[in-house]
């Protein structure tokens, strides 16, 4: 009997610490999720050295916003799955808010996790570069390697380094398609692609196995404009001869021959790299200029720009700033009908951002920032409807392109007071395409038909399923036709132009920003920051703020954001690289992206402004 009581006292003990585990754990637990409440609550307060170099080093692609959802990216970001991506404002605006400050002492441009980023937004970051050196302080690029983006900005530097076994890697600019007309047909698959404007080759992808001739027209003189820049950007920042970098890019393989495979030496010895220093020496280097951290891990005293930005905000606003407002919405990637996401552009959620600024009696202006491709012909209208209310409240409206404006992103830009695009610009294309895919053929190579009737002549013309009707290609070309009169009438009522002579511009042609200014399409050529100060001159304004103007976030989705914070400061997210993609994957991506885009888009009567207008 005692040997039973001892094995409950056992088992009663035993049971008993493991509750008692169990509630420690608990209260453990609790403990952790409230102190990660307060800290998100209370934020990660940035706090500037005073003495340090200001960090450039972008991960990830350069982009006008982040896209998608807050609350996804953030958890995508925190398990490592979110696709890196950098914010053009931030940089742009940690360089020129570092000009005066006197406790950056220099800036450290670090580009080797850089992605891809337009031409256009590198001038403006360029020209950022410029305007801080006008302080006196020193530009420094240090990296392993520089691709041809990587270098436009380390260029700007006022000495380059680079690693022994590095080098640069300049292979100009070029404009690639995937066809898969053959590949269709042998699926016996039907795009049916009606157009206006004879350069308008959005669908070609479908309908070709070759670029047409039209397009190798364009392509090659909007092309040669961004090349044209980008080498007058480089030879003038490094000054060397022109033609240098043409020639760079040319006779890079005899160079390296000579130099038996030595990139970095060919780098060096063209004038494109100042010196080639090992890791511990480039520390070195930086330790002198910027001083040092005290730190083995970050040897030199630095703030990365976005931590910068972050604490300047906070120290502006502990400070107060009363002055008026110019409020910047960006409108950034295709154009949809409805809500969207950041990095799409919804007709809806887009206008209740303009109606948000109209109905703001602190913002005295807007400029709209588009980097778009373009998209649904309804949601353009939709958008640029919201656009003339707000000029008609009486606020001055000025658009800012940014990489891509083309075709339904020129059409948004159409009511603003003044355009402004960059020289490298892409814009134009104003034409109209609409496509209806059918797949008859497939299911009769499978031994399926479809047969009925119908109770008018329209029945069954848009059944995918038996193909698309003679009444049902006429019902699209006349709508393809009619939209693209309405394309025209924009550009004539707003461009202060004749039809004819809209029309004359337009054929879905695509213009770089320079041919746009010269043509009259746009007003003036500048970046951001000048067709800021344009929109504060039309509001009478001597001094204002910057306010960015973005769909206010939940409290549970500012809570889970500021818990992410903090966890993020615990738990860093896995850091991925910025590398060369295998082949098969780019591929399969542009594969995936082309037929994305059919599915994403959902205008309502299938009419598309859409400038294919990628270049690699």
């Amino acid at each position: 009997m005692n040997i039973f009581k001892t094995i409950g006292r056992f088992f009663r003990f035993t049971f008993g610490a493991l509750d008692g585990m169990r509630r420690v754990l608990h209260f453990i637990l609790l403990l952790l999720i409230f102190s990660l409440i307060i800290a998100g609550l209370t934020g990660d307060i940035k706090i500037i050295p005073e003495s340090a170099a200001l960090r450039i080093a972008p991960f990830g692609n350069i982009v006008e916003q982040y896209q998608g959802d807050a609350v996804d990216r953030a958890l995508d970001e925190l398990l490592g799955e979110a696709e890196p991506q950098a914010l053009l404002h931030q940089l742009v605006e940690s360089l020129e808010k570092a000009a005066d400050d006197p406790r950056i002492s220099s800036v450290v441009l670090q580009l080797n996790r850089m992605g891809g980023a337009g031409l256009s937004n590198l001038q403006t970051i360029g020209r950022a570069i410029d305007s801080f050196k006008e302080s006196g302080k020193p530009v420094i690029a240090i990296g392993d390697y520089y691709s041809q983006g990587q270098y436009y900005l380390a260029s700007r530097a006022d000495e380059i380094y680079m690693h022994r076994l590095g080098g640069v890697f300049i292979d100009g600019f070029g404009y690639y398609r995937l066809y898969m007309k053959e590949a269709l047909d042998k699926l016996k698959f039907n795009m049916h692609v009606f157009r206006a404007g004879k350069y308008k080759s959005y669908a070609a992808t479908y309908e070709r196995d070759d670029m047409s001739a039209e397009e190798k027209e364009e392509s090659t003189e909007w092309l040669g404009d961004l090349w044209t820049a980008y080498q007058q950007d480089i030879t003038g920042a490094r000054d060397l001869e022109s033609g240098a970098v043409s020639d760079y890019a040319n006779n890079f393989i005899s160079e390296l021959r000579v130099e038996q495979g030595n990139m970095a030496e060919v780098a060096v010895n063209s004038g494109l790299v100042d010196e080639l220093l090992s890791h511990e020496e480039m520390m070195a280097r930086l330790t002198d200029i910027a001083g040092s951290n005290g730190d083995d891990y970050k040897a030199y005293s630095y703030i990365n720009y976005d931590d910068y930005v972050d604490a300047r905000s906070a120290e502006d606003s502990l400070l107060g700033n009363n002055a008026d407002k110019i409020g910047v919405i960006v409108a950034a990637g295709n154009i949809l009908s409805g809500r969207q996401p950041p990095g799409k552009i919804g007709s809806d959620s887009l206008g209740r951002l303009i109606r948000d600024a109209r109905e703001d009696d602190s913002i005295k202006a807007v400029v709209l920032r588009i980097d778009s491709p373009g998209g649904s012909s309804f949601a353009s209208e939709v958008i640029f409807q919201e656009l003339v209310s707000l000029r008609e409240a009486g606020k001055p409206l000025v658009v800012s392109m940014g990489d891509v404006a083309a075709s339904g992103g020129y059409w948004i830009a159409l009511p603003a007071d003044k355009i402004w695009a960059n020289p490298t610009t892409i814009t134009g294309s104003i034409g109209v395409v609409a496509m209806f895919p059918s797949f008859e053929g497939s299911l009769e190579a499978l031994g399926l038909n479809m047969d009925g009737i119908g109770t008018t002549s329209l029945s069954g013309q848009f059944n995918p399923a038996i193909g698309l009707g003679e009444d049902g290609s006429e019902l699209i070309q006349l709508g393809v036709d009619f939209s693209y009169r309405e394309f025209l009438k924009k550009v004539s009522d707003n461009r202060n132009m004749s039809m004819s002579e809209a029309d004359e511009l337009a054929q879905g042609r695509v213009w770089s920003g320079i041919d746009a200014y010269n043509l009259g399409l746009v007003d003036e050529l500048g970046d951001l920051e000048q067709a800021l100060d344009s929109a504060a001159e039309l509001a009478g304004l001597d001094e204002y703020s910057v306010f960015y103007i973005e769909r206010e976030l939940s409290f549970e989705e500012s809570l889970i954001l500021r818990l992410y914070g903090a966890a993020h400061a615990v738990v860093p997210a896995r850091a991925g690289s910025i590398g060369w993609s295998e082949p098969f994957k780019q591929v399969a991506a542009r594969v995936q992206k082309s037929f994305e885009n059919l599915a994403d888009f959902n205008d309502p009567r299938g009419m598309y402004y859409y400038c294919f207008c990628e270049k690699q």
